[in-house]
């Protein structure tokens, strides 16, 4: 499988004497999982803990025994702030809410919050949002498109 990574036990991919199998999960997955709905990340099968959006290893202790986990789809704003004045290429979604939300599970996830920027307040910190959608954009800056996911407040 093309998602595949050989690793032996000092961490040195490659070869296949006391190599164990598993899958890692790419930012083209995570981002391809935001797509058809899904938060994806990975569970540490040393400390328990979830790491997402994906990287090489536990974010908490470093581990590469790690396996593919779905999370739900809900969480709680922790924070959010309004552009107004956007980034070069970004011009034609202003204003727009970039937010933090932190997953029922634990990770903070960065993406989108789709709520009217107007009636944007404090008062929506630690508010239970859920995902309910997909924003892919690219800019001359940014090495392509890029997927982010878009959280709405549920209560």
């Amino acid at each position: 499988m093309e998602n595949e990574l050989k690793v032996n036990p000092s961490g040195v991919s490659g070869g296949t004497g006391g190599a164990r199998e598993y899958m890692i999960l790419t930012h083209a997955d995570y981002e391809n999982g935001i797509k058809e709905g899904k938060l994806l990340g990975l569970r540490c099968l040393t400390c328990n803990k979830i790491t997402c959006p994906p990287t090489p290893v536990c974010q908490w202790c470093g581990s590469m025994n790690l396996e593919r986990t779905e999370l739900g789809r809900e969480g709680e704003l922790i924070t959010f702030t309004v552009i107004r004045v956007p980034p070069e290429g970004f011009e034609d979604d202003v204003p727009y809410i970039p937010c933090l939300v932190r997953t029922r599970e634990g990770p903070c996830i960065v993406g989108r919050l789709d709520y009217d920027a107007e009636r944007a307040t404090q008062e929506l910190l630690g508010k239970q949002v859920k995902l309910n959608g997909s924003y892919t954009r690219g800019d001359k800056f940014s090495g392509g498109l890029r997927t982010c996911p878009v959280f709405s407040v549920t209560e």
